[in-house]
């Protein structure tokens, strides 16, 4: 969906307002002598801003991208948190900083305190990667380990901080790490030699599109500023829509760079102000991107890192753009390797070259090869089957498109009318999470069975604290988990449960503290597994 409020330039004012942050109240003009004053060259590198070969000639558009994946610490983090750093006053380097942060922040922190010669306390998630812990401790910070969100990191790093006397070190909510990221734009617009079309800039708690934005939109305001957020952590667009900072129930855990649950009030007034619209996109949409960025750059960049090569394809196809030239913004690339399984198994859907398919066939001999025959000369990319009945035959299968949505549509029809009743899954996130990788699974004799997918943070004995949660009431009559690398674990289970303990067991649930999902009327369930 593309949201929120489109800006003309009649319409842009640089007031002044209030900052709710750690900072004094900033005006917004003040923002360019910040940046332009900005200390981040003794940490940070003028990054490449490259051009897409492959991926602008698929487009149609010139497609230049910000390569802040190759900064020392993988991330445009540092920039902001040096730029903070090296302002503080000989009294406050001497009591040391205190921050908090799934990762990326937290190097930047540890780098520019070793540079300043002070203390620094990283507080960070149970469930942070041992990758961005272990690269924290490596550059001496004092990594703690707090709590299962950000936002538990986040207020026992305030308690520490006032406890200890340390200075707390915002991840985006300050005007100095704001000028610090506000380099970026900067650098852009003295790096290219083209008039840019749009500019598109992941978007978290705001830090980065608000100093990116605060340089562009004051000296070339004709470029168009188009933040990135996935639809399942759009903090900032349901807050511009709102027209005050919101905070989401829940934020998803896929691109965890950018998963705040409330963006920054000096942030979201600076984005009210200057940005001219928020695009988001889905979790196959973001992998398709990573791969994408992977085969014109031969790097891997982290979810967060592919947002704006998304966003960019999504508005290139709505807005039917053509000669343009668009700006994405590669923010970093610290990705965990176990999770390069789950991005390219859904880097193919996302890019509309797979589709996913439940179909019904005859059970007789010859009945699967009619299927291929109407599937055509096309690549099968997974077929999965098991016997039902004497009647009929469900499968799961994954078929390689060439034309995109056309093409899905018009297989779909072809198949139909072939007289194979079929179901489209490419978007039905539970087949593409679970059902692919136990189709066949049928209970005959259970008859009140309710399915339901959970999500809890990941970590040693995470598993068995599940499942002492939902203990042993009532029968667990299917259970799927998959590890995809992730700091959360996603668990399918079917719960037999009489039609009179129905009310019981939604008490229940609710009691656990695990988000969770039913999916009792899936049709990936009632296909295979019910």
């Amino acid at each position: 969906m593309i949201t929120t409020a489109t800006k003309t330039a009649a319409s842009r004012t640089f007031a002044v307002h209030a900052a709710v942050c750690d900072k004094v109240a900033m005006n917004t003009t003040e923002y360019l002598d910040r940046i332009r004053n900005a200390q981040v060259y003794d940490v940070a590198d003028k990054t490449p801003l490259e051009l897409a070969k492959n991926l602008s000639e698929r487009l149609g558009n010139r497609i230049l991208m910000k390569r802040e994946d190759l900064q020392p610490v993988f991330s445009f983090k540092l920039r902001g948190a040096y730029n903070r750093i090296v302002r503080l006053t000989d009294d406050e380097v001497s009591r040391g900083v205190i921050c908090s942060s799934a990762g990326n922040h937290a190097q930047g922190v540890a780098l520019a305190a070793k540079r300043r010669g002070t203390r620094a306390v990283i507080v960070m998630p149970v469930t942070t990667p041992s990758i961005k812990s272990d690269a924290v401790s490596s550059l001496g910070g004092e990594v703690v380990l707090h709590g299962d969100t950000y936002d538990d990191a986040y207020a026992h790093a305030r308690e520490l901080g006032e406890k200890e006397g340390l200075v707390f070190i915002h991840p985006f909510d300050d005007p100095d790490v704001i000028a610090g990221q506000g380099t970026i734009g900067k650098e852009i617009l003295e790096q290219v030699g083209e008039k840019i079309d749009a500019l598109f800039v992941p978007v978290g708690g705001g830090g980065l599109i608000a100093g990116i934005a605060a340089w562009v939109r004051q000296t070339q305001p004709d470029i168009r500023i188009i933040g990135v957020e996935p639809e399942d952590s759009a903090a900032m667009s349901k807050s511009l829509a709102a027209g005050a900072p919101v905070t989401l129930d829940h934020v998803g855990i896929f691109a965890d760079g950018v998963a705040v649950r409330r963006v920054g009030d000096e942030t979201f007034r600076l984005c009210q102000e200057l940005v001219d619209e928020i695009i988001t996109v889905d979790t196959d949409q973001i992998c398709a991107a990573i791969r994408d960025i992977f085969e014109d750059t031969r790097s891997i960049v982290e979810p967060a890192g592919g947002l704006a090569v998304a966003g960019a394809k999504k508005f290139a196809a709505a807005q039917n753009a053509n000669g343009q030239t668009f700006v994405t913004i590669s923010c970093g690339a610290n990705v965990n390797f176990d999770r390069l399984r789950h991005i390219a198994e859904r880097a193919a859907v996302g890019e509309q070259t797979e589709m996913l398919l439940a179909a019904e066939i005859p059970e007789q001999p010859g009945s699967f090869r009619r299927f291929c025959e109407a599937v055509g000369r096309r690549g099968i990319t997974e077929f999965n089957y098991r016997y039902s009945d004497d009647r009929n035959a469900h499968i799961f299968v994954g078929i390689q498109l060439s034309k995109g949505l056309q093409e899905r549509k018009a297989l779909l029809a072809k198949l139909r009318g072939a007289g194979f009743p079929v179901e489209d899954l490419s978007d039905n996130e539970m087949a593409k999470l679970h059902v692919r990788h136990m189709v066949g699974g049928r209970s005959p004799g259970i008859s009140n069975e309710r399915l339901f997918r959970f999500e809890f943070p990941e970590r040693p004995g995470a598993l068995l604290d599940f499942l002492d949660a939902i203990g042993t009431q009532w029968n667990i009559s299917l259970f799927h988990y998959r590890n995809h690398g992730s700091d959360y674990g996603r668990i399918l289970a079917g719960i037999d449960v009489p039609q009179e303990e129905t009310a019981k067991l939604e008490v229940h649930l609710a009691e656990l503290g695990y988000t969770h999902w039913e999916e009792s009327d899936n049709p990936a369930y009632r296909i295979f597994l019910s």
